[in-house]
This record gives structure tokens, C-alpha cells and sequence, in this order.
């Protein structure tokens, strides 16, 4: 073994382990391992979990709030008008090193994969799939990246969009997006999703489409997909993001529409840091919370993760990539409070995101890749309420960040 993870408390298991790893893979997790490393790592009690997964995030955008004019509204509209402004003028140097930063913060925040977003259409072509393509080169040494090839501007209503998408996989894009309520009619829609399975099956890739991400009930796409996954034998192959027209949906049709989720073995992601800002922008009081139905998803045993989607661009002015951070706004947005609930949102950001990504390899299981976060916390709900050091990132059996904070409160005491 060449390191050693010494007294590591794992999630939901009594005492203490060493975890074992030999090159990229974790090869041994018992209560004290005899042989020693050329390197050792002591956890000392701490929260030692797999490391993070964000299954949604758009890196061709981030940080874009730096270099773009500001969203003086704060509304969904002006936000795309500022990308259109900006996304003619990218370069790919410009994308890659926007995008560098927020991988390298993620990392350092206990995030070792990631499946990002790209837009392809007519205003930026390629050049923002050429950027991330250059920024998953220059740090494959610490993020493993998806990328989606992303028709943001709809693909009938985006003329050539259709040939981009299939240029775009075939330069390198790994699963194919959609956004099929961006289209003028529901048989657009429709049309679009079904060139989104051709182009998958001529690709065998895995679908990942932004779902009828708005408060208008009328907005039904997310039914459409289910359809087609089932029509295609595409179950467990795509995944809907944002849904949030489903919590708009009457309590009748909504559940028919979660049955079919179930069934066709969609994979949701709810972006509550985003959609809690932009949707329900617009109502009088009482204003609606504006993301996916996550509790009843999760009761009917659908698979459903969450996505820092959004850093500091014209959508949202926030984020850090911490999806510990991420989680504690899921938990409070879903309403999720309840012991098993808390210990369901940190499985949204690990297990859950794994499975959603397909991963065969992720744990901490003898056999799993090495990929592992010593966190300054005892247990799962202290992480998410603190939002503590990560210690330690490993990826790939290799320490890739080490963090500590000092803090000290100095006051006079009273005299006894």
C-alpha cells in the first residue's frame, strides 16, 4: 500500500477504520491495518466519507459576472440576454480560465467529479465546448468531467443547432442535453426530445435534458421525456434537471407524471440555489418555492440528486462550489429536517449522484477508486449544518487538498 487513511469514522458504522490504498484504488477498510505506507494520513475520529459528485453544473458560464454587464432586473430574461451579449464574444481562453477556477475551488471543497453543461448553438458554436474540453485536459490531475452538449437556445428554433449537437459529440462532448420546453410549440418539443434519442442512439451516450424549468403548468415536457425513454429502452440512461413545473403541476397529475419517472428510471436533480432565486421571482405574496416535488420523488423511490448549477454568473451571484452548501440549501428549501431526511441530502450529493453518473467504481469499498474526503465533522448532519473543513481530498489515491482553518475567541474572563 502506498497510503494509508488511519482512524477514519465512516457514515453509519460503529467504531473506527483504516482504509488501504494501492495506486488508484482502495484495496483494504478494517478496524486497524498491520502493514504500513509510504504514506499515512490520520483522520483522528473524523468524518471520512467517498468525495463529492456535482451532477449539474454549467462551467462554459461561471464567473461570468466578473467580465458581463450586470442583471439589473434579477430576472430569468435579462440573464439570457447578457449570455447572448457575451457568449458572441467567448474565447476559449477566456472560458478555460473561468472554468479552471471553479473546478480548482471545487476540488478544494471535496468535489473530484463533475458533469457540466455546455451550450451549443448558433451564437457561440463550438468555442464553449473547445474551452471545457482545454479546462478538463489542463486539471484531469484532480476533477474527473462529463460534459453535456447543451442546446440552450432550442434545436428547431436554433437553426444548424441539430448538425452542432452532432459535431459537438463527435469533438468530444459526453452525453447528450436538451431543453425541450425551449421550443415555439409541444410538437416541437416533441421533436426535440426524439432528435435527442437519435443522436444518443448514434452515440450510445446517456441523455441529459433541463426539464421544463419554470412555474407555467402548461409546460408538460417532462411526460414527453418519460415516454421516450421508455420507447427508446433508455431506462436509467437520462436524467431531468430542474422539474420545476412539476411542483406547479395539481397533486393528480403530478403523481401520474412521478409514476412515469419511476418506471422509465429518470434520474432527477433538483438546483435549488438557482431556481429558489429565479422562479417565483415574479408572484405576489404568497410566492411559490419554485423547485422539483423533491420529497415526493424521493417517497416514490426515484433517484434524485442535486447541482451547484450556477457560480457567479447573470443567473445566480452566488455560489462557491461547496456542495455541502448546496445541501444545506436543498435541505431547507425540500423541507428536509427529519433524521433520516438529513441523511438522505448527503446521500443526494455521493450515492445518489453516483448512481446517476453510472459509476461503477465509487464507495469506500475495497476495489472503488480512491476518491475520499476526510471532513472536520462526526457525522453526516453536522457536515451539511457546519460545513467544515475538508481536511483531506483525495483523487485517484492522491492527496489533492488539505484544509484548515484557525479560529480562536479571546475575551476576558470574569473574575470567580
Amino acid at each position: 500500500m502506498n497510503l494509508i487513511v488511519r482512524n477514519c469514522k465512516l457514515k453509519g458504522q460503529p467504531g473506527l477504520k483504516d482504509i488501504g490504498v494501492t495506486g488508484e484504488k482502495i484495496v483494504a477498510v478494517e478496524d486497524h491495518i498491520q502493514a504500513a505506507a509510504s504514506q499515512e494520513i490520520d483522520a483522528r475520529g473524523r468524518l471520512t466519507t467517498p468525495a463529492f459528485i456535482d451532477p449539474h453544473i454549467h462551467l462554459d458560464k461561471t464567473l461570468i459576472a466578473d467580465v458581463a454587464r450586470p442583471n439589473l432586473s434579477g430576472a430569468l430574461q435579462e440573464a439570457i440576454e447578457i449570455i447572448w451579449e457575451k457568449k458572441a464574444r467567448y474565447t476559449v481562453e477566456e472560458i478555460v480560465e473561468r472554468a479552471g477556477k471553479t473546478i480548482r475551488m471545487a476540488a478544494q471543497n471535496g468535489t473530484t467529479r463533475m458533469r457540466t453543461h455546455v451550450d451549443v448553438d448558433n451564437i457561440g458554436g463550438l468555442t464553449p465546448l473547445k474551452g471545457l474540453l482545454a479546462a478538463r485536459e489542463r486539471h484531469r490531475d484532480i476533477m474527473d468531467i462529463e460534459i453535456v452538449a447543451f442546446p440552450q437556445e432550442g434545436i428547431l428554433k436554433n437553426p444548424g443547432c441539430e448538425d452542432l449537437m452532432r459535431e459537438a459529440m463527435e469533438t468530444g462532448a459526453d452525453v447528450v442535453g436538451g431543453m425541450p420546453a425551449n421550443e415555439n410549440t409541444p410538437e416541437d418539443s416533441r421533436r426535440h426530445i426524439e432528435i435527442c434519442f437519435e443522436i444518443a442512439g448514434r452515440f450510445n451516450a446517456d441523455i441529459d435534458m433541463h426539464v421544463d424549468e419554470t412555474d407555467d403548468p402548461f409546460y408538460r415536457t417532462l411526460e414527453m421525456l418519460a415516454d421516450q425513454t421508455i420507447a427508446n429502452g433508455w431506462e436509467g440512461r437520462v436524467t431531468a434537471g430542474h422539474t420545476c413545473a412539476l411542483a406547479a403541476y395539481d397533486d393528480h397529475y403530478a403523481g401520474y407524471v412521478i409514476e412515469k419517472v419511476k418506471r422509465a428510471g429518470i434520474h432527477m436533480i433538483t438546483n435549488p440555489a438557482t431556481n429558489l432565486m429565479l422562479q417565483g421571482r415574479l408572484d405576489p405574496q404568497p410566492r411559490r418555492r419554485g423547485i422539483t416535488r423533491v420529497k415526493e420523488l424521493l417517497e416514490a423511490g426515484v433517484n434524485v440528486s442535486f447541482g451547484q448549477d450556477c457560480v457567479r454568473d447573470t443567473f445566480y451571484p452566488f455560489g462557491q462550489a461547496d456542495m455541502l452548501e448546496v445541501a444545506l440549501i436543498t435541505a431547507h428549501a425540500a423541507h428536509l429536517s427529519l433524521p433520516r431526511e438529513i441523511d438522505q441530502v448527503f446521500e443526494m450529493m455521493t450515492v445518489h449522484a453516483a448512481r446517476l453518473l453510472r459509476l461503477g467504481d465509487y464507495g469506500l469499498e475495497p476495489g472503488c477508486r480512491a476518491d475520499i474526503v476526510v471532513l472536520d465533522a462526526g457525522e453526516a448532519g453536522d457536515a451539511i449544518r457546519f460545513r467544515p473543513d475538508r481536511l483531506y481530498v483525495l483523487h485517484r489515491g492522491r492527496v489533492i487538498a488539505e484544509n484548515k482553518t484557525s479560529r480562536k475567541l479571546r475575551r476576558e474572563l470574569p473574575h470567580q
